[in-house]
Formats: structure tokens, sequence, C-alpha cells
């Protein structure tokens, strides 16, 4: 889904999240012709992310919360999983480029 889309179901405006995708290295929506794609699991985490400003943690402590609930496997996978996608971003980059 885009942007928009997640604004609307999180209540939080385009700005904030676009923020927080440069202060939440674990938020990576897919980026294609200019739009940004978020998945159910992106969605889930800004709401994650939300509630946790709600609950008064700052930046540094919702990192260490979000790191903390993930075992070391998940961190490998997940470490693994960014670079295919950034690996995919550049494919769809040159496929875009060629039209």
């Amino acid at each position: 889904m885009r942007i928009g889309e997640v604004a609307r179901i999180t209540g939080l405006s385009q700005r904030i999240i676009r923020q927080w995708e440069k202060e939440f290295p674990m938020l990576k929506p897919l980026k294609r012709k200019g739009y940004r794609l978020y998945t159910e699991q992106d969605v889930e985490l800004i709401l994650t992310i939300k509630e946790l400003y709600d609950k008064g943690l700052n930046r540094e402590g919702i990192i260490k919360r979000l790191s903390a609930e993930l075992s070391e496997e998940e961190r490998g996978l997940l470490s693994i999983i960014r670079g295919i996608k950034k690996e995919i971003e550049e494919i769809l980059r040159e496929f875009d480029g060629s039209d």
C-alpha cells in the first residue's frame, strides 16, 4: 500500500512516516517508481512505534525495545532480508530506467 493509505490507517502524517523511515532502520518500505510501498508488517511496525511513543519512550528506547524483541536468529534473518530487498530495489530501478 502507498504512504497515503498508511497515513490514513495509522492516523499519522505522511511527513512523520517518512521521518520514521530515517529514524528507525527496521522500517524500510519498498521504493518503486518514486512511490513507497508498505506491507502489512510495515504498518504493524509503525503502529508499534506510535504506541511506544505514546507510552513515553524516546527514539533510542524504541529502537532498543524493538531490537530486544527479536532473537539473534531473527536479527540475522532480518539483515539478510534487508540485503535481498536492496538488491531487488536495484534491479527494479534498472528496469524502470529502461523504459
